[in-house]
């Protein structure tokens, strides 16, 4: 077998593992994650994805190694933005704390096969068109400029959303108390509960936002094990990341700022690889010194509170 493909097998072997150890020990039905369990996750899911570089570095090159942690650490980061619409969409849905985990579960998973449909079809447009390449750094830079000028009344409302109301219109829905299911007999009809509306909701955001995220770590590395390692590591942590951070995520004011320059220099960076070769650790310590500057001015600079927000 070749370098690349005992990456591949230690990594689905690893991610299986993973995830029976994950719902095994840490995950049980109808119950809340307490910020104890969240935390134990978030290291369980990071340290993973640390011991699984050391494994690339030695396996596949420091070069493969680097591009795939900063590629994860990119990833990590747009997640943040996902983390604050999940919150909200919990809120808009009343949805009890003791069914987080498990909608969480659902709705990421699914976002992970939506993923490996657009990495998949991502490599091949790449492979027969490279030009495209262009096409994403100009997308990154138009998106990074948004995210950067972003104003606060911008900020995601469930109750607009185009899958909230597609299911609305065109699917048997009922909002009443389901005791935790998915689904619901009603005259001898099958009704779609709140929680089946908020797993497709899961779904579709983290879809919206990796129309952000895989173009960028394509302009990282077009190697497809670095991208597909990734996101996946990326989005099987988000659950963790989820109860870890919502209490505190309101804290980091400027961190939305910090994602944007990333995306801008991504951007830049795919676009001025045709003149010049930027060095992938160059990339890696952009993406470091981005979010952890970013951090570290919103914690020592909040924003003024609103009358809703010291609510």
């Amino acid at each position: 077998m070749t370098p690349i493909q005992w990456t591949y097998l230690i990594f689905g072997m690893v991610i299986v593992l993973a995830l029976v150890f994950d719902l095994g020990l840490f995950s049980k039905k109808n119950t809340k994650t307490t910020l104890k369990t969240a935390l134990w996750q978030s290291i369980f899911w990071v340290g993973l994805a640390v011991l699984f570089f050391g494994f690339m570095w030695f396996e596949d090159g420091a070069d493969t190694a680097i591009s795939f942690m900063s590629a994860y650490l990119m990833e990590k980061s747009l997640s943040m933005d996902n983390i604050f619409v999940f919150i909200l969409i919990f809120g808009f849905f009343k949805i009890k704390e003791e069914h987080y985990s498990r909608v969480l579960l659902i709705g990421i998973l699914m976002a992970l096969v939506f993923r490996a449909i657009f990495i998949s079809v991502g490599v091949v447009l790449i492979a027969r068109f490279h030009w495209i390449l262009y096409l994403f750094g100009a997308f990154l830079l138009y998106t990074g400029y948004k995210m950067f000028t972003a104003k606060p009344d911008d900020e995601f409302k469930p109750g607009e959303n185009v899958a909230y109301r597609f299911m609305n219109k065109y699917l048997r829905v009922t909002h009443e108390e389901a005791d935790g299911k998915f689904v619901v007999r009603r005259n001898n009809k099958v009704y779609l509960t709140t929680l089946s509306v908020v797993v497709v909701m899961l779904a579709v955001t983290d879809i919206i936002f990796a129309l952000d995220s895989i173009p960028a770590v394509f302009a990282i590395s077009q190697q497809p094990v670095v991208v597909y390692t990734s996101n996946i590591f990326a989005v099987l942590g988000l659950r963790s990341l989820f109860f870890l951070l919502r209490g505190a995520v309101d804290k980091f004011d400027y961190l939305p700022q910090g994602i944007a320059i990333v995306l801008i220099y991504i951007g830049l960076k795919m676009l001025a690889d045709y003149f010049i070769h930027i060095p992938i650790y160059v990339s890696l310590l952009v993406i470091v010194l981005c979010l952890g500057g970013s951090i570290w001015y919103s914690l020592r600079h909040q924003k003024n509170e609103s009358p809703e927000r010291k609510a």
